[in-house]
């Protein structure tokens, strides 16, 4: 029929090695074919031996190239708290819990890098249910403590999609705050994809 749409048909692409990271000359060569194939006529899973931890690790470089972890995968991202130089990170804390204030969002589950205490977390942001920081002790269950760690490492991969994708890893705009503005316009674009993908 005339005018009538026509549902892509999927292609599943084999790969014998898990294509990331994209450190090799045939990796990069697959990887461009993949791009180069998805968002046409075939939606693509890619089907490559991997651990569940790398494909946590590099979820976000994965949704560029494949369908596979699209769903369920992307959520919405608040801009994040900066300030001039490099500091560490518990300095960007209270910045932080001011915004989930303002916002009233209340968080059931936190899972933070290494360089985060449990001190400052419990003073700057609201309380949560579930905290889990890497390398430190958490009394959850082992399975729990596990979900936690998965999600925190999967949380990488979503800075490098990020980055990759959305300009996040150097902002074009002069002093801190044509940074802050970078990053607003880039979470934006981001938070504004996310809501595409998701069904009506």
């Amino acid at each position: 029929m005339t005018g009538a749409s026509t549902a892509a048909e999927w292609l599943v692409f084999v790969s014998p090695r898990f294509l990331l990271p994209v450190d090799s000359g045939g990796k990069i060569r697959t990887t461009q074919i993949l791009r180069g194939l998805k968002g046409g006529r075939f939606k693509i899973r890619l089907l490559s031996p991997a651990s569940k931890s790398a494909v946590q690790a590099y979820r976000g470089q994965l949704s560029e190239l494949c369908e596979n972890t699209r769903r369920g995968a992307r959520g919405l991202i608040l801009p994040a708290a900066s300030q001039i130089g490099s500091p560490n990170e518990q300095h960007l804390l209270p910045g932080t819990g001011t915004r989930l204030r303002e916002l009233g969002l209340r968080p059931r589950e936190l899972a933070l890098d290494a360089g985060f205490t449990a001190g400052a977390v419990g003073e700057h942001l609201p309380e949560v249910d579930r905290l889990f920081i890497a390398g430190r002790h958490a009394p959850h269950s082992r399975k729990t403590n596990r979900r936690l760690a998965k999600f925190r490492v999967g949380a990488e991969g979503r800075i490098s999609h990020l980055k990759r994708r959305y300009g996040l890893d150097r902002s074009r705009l002069k002093g801190h705050t044509g940074a802050r503005t970078w990053a607003a316009w880039a979470i934006l674009a981001y938070n504004l994809d996310t809501l595409a993908l998701r069904p009506a």
